[in-house]
C-alpha cells in the first residue's frame, strides 16, 4: 500500500471513530422523565443506564447498587433494576421501588402527576406529594441532606387515602 492510501485510510478512521462521533447524544434518564412531565427527583443519583421503548413507553432503569434512604420520615428502597411503563403524567406497572408503610414494605406500582402534585399508589392506598419535593434527585443512603446525613427536613406532606374500590361482576 502506498503512503497516500494509508494516510487517507487513517484520516477516514480518525474521522469516523473520533470521540465526538462516538459520543452518545441520547438524553439522560432524568431528561426523559422531564419529557414525560415528571421531575428528576423521582429517581436517585446513581443511574448507570436505561432502556426505553418510545413506541410502548416500557422502560428499564439500572442503578449501580441497591439504594435506600429516608425522606420526610418515609423509608424508600430502590432495587438495581426498575421497570414500568411511562406516558405523559403517568407511570404504570412500576416495579423495583418500595416504601415502608407502618411495619411493611410495599411496592409503589403507579405514579401519576396531577397539576402540582404527584400521587404514588401501592394498590388501594395512595399518597400525595407536592411536586416541589422532587426538584432534586436524592442520594442513596442519605436522601436529600447528605451533608448532615439526614433526609429532607420539611413539613410532612404525605397523606394516605383509600382509593374507591370498584367491583364488576
Amino acid at each position: 500500500m502506498s503512503f497516500p492510501i494509508i494516510s487517507c485510510l487513517l484520516i477516514i478512521s480518525l474521522t469516523l471513530f473520533s470521540p465526538a462521533t462516538l459520543a452518545d447524544d441520547s438524553p439522560t434518564v432524568y431528561e426523559v422523565l422531564q419529557e414525560y412531565n415528571f421531575p428528576v427527583g423521582l429517581l436517585p443519583k446513581g443511574i448507570t443506564s436505561y432502556e426505553l421503548d418510545t413506541s410502548t413507553g416500557k422502560f428499564t432503569v439500572y442503578l449501580n447498587k441497591a439504594c435506600s434512604f429516608t425522606i420526610e420520615g418515609y423509608d424508600l428502597k430502590y432495587k438495581t433494576k426498575i421497570t414500568g411503563t411511562i406516558s405523559k403524567d403517568r407511570i404504570t406497572n412500576l416495579s423495583g421501588i418500595q416504601v415502608k408503610v407502618l411495619f411493611f414494605w410495599v411496592n409503589i406500582v403507579e405514579v401519576t402527576r396531577d397539576g402540582d402534585e404527584l400521587e404514588f399508589s401501592v394498590g388501594i392506598i395512595s399518597a400525595d406529594f407536592p411536586i416541589d419535593n422532587f426538584e432534586e434527585s436524592p442520594q442513596c443512603d442519605c436522601g436529600l441532606d447528605c451533608v448532615n446525613g439526614i433526609g429532607f427536613q420539611g413539613e410532612k406532606a404525605m397523606e394516605f387515602s383509600f382509593k374507591r374500590l370498584v367491583f364488576s361482576s
